[in-house]
């Protein structure tokens, strides 16, 4: 069975739901191991929860971002994964560990990228006067949310929306969509090859598959 490592830094809703999925056998593997740079991190519960060996590896014992990601790309390679899962992991990965994990290392990240880049994106769309927001799953490339799009899935926003409201749209989207394209790579229908995503033998579009 194919092998998952996730990475989390929060509370690991987009976690539980790939937990959830591998459980109902919606996804051909399982997770080997989650890692996290922050001790507090409610996804390593969620992990340990799951009976999935759970690790916290402290940025502050390493001198800089590239040893740290040195340290950690040899710790998750004890568990020799097939893919590589950010899942609100909100540290900047070093150009090592990109490298070391190309062309099977996913992000989820909540906007239609290439629109709202880093942080605090659904405050930005409800600022910004957005009539729609969502998330983008897309290979994860040197470029900070640049890399190839998988998928996109969009949500309405209302003029009455609350922050809460915009947030709990974008999510159910993403516990839907997150599972079912870590699927795909898993079964081989999925890869990257240069700066595009192929799905089946095809190349995506720049914005992926989009579903409403």
């Amino acid at each position: 069975m194919k092998k998952i490592v996730v990475l989390v830094s929060g509370h690991g809703s987009n976690l539980q739901a790939i937990i959830d999925a591998c459980q109902q056998n919606r996804i051909n593997g399982h997770i080997a191991a989650v890692f996290s740079n922050n001790a507090d991190a409610y996804g390593l519960q969620r992990a340990m929860h799951a009976g999935i060996p759970s690790c916290f590896l402290d940025p502050k014992a390493y001198p800089d971002r590239a040893s740290y990601d040195i340290a950690l790309f040899k710790a998750i390679d004890q568990y020799q994964p097939d893919l590589v899962v950010l899942s609100g992991y909100m540290r900047i990965l070093s150009p090592d560990f990109v490298q070391h994990y190309y062309g099977r290392l996913l992000n989820i990240h909540p906007s239609l990228l290439p629109k709202y880049p880093g942080l605090h994106t659904h405050q930005k769309a409800i600022e910004n006067g957005d009539k729609e927001h969502g998330t983008s799953i897309h290979f994860v490339t040197e470029e900070l949310d640049g890399g190839p799009i998988i998928l996109q899935a969009k949500v309405p926003i209302f003029e009455d929306d609350k922050l809460e409201d915009v947030i709990q749209r974008v999510q159910s989207q993403e516990h839907n969509f997150y599972p079912m394209v870590i699927d795909w790579f898993l079964n081989g229908r999925l890869s990257m090859k240069g700066h595009a995503a192929i799905m089946d033998g095809k190349v995506l579009p720049p914005q992926g598959y989009a579903s409403e």
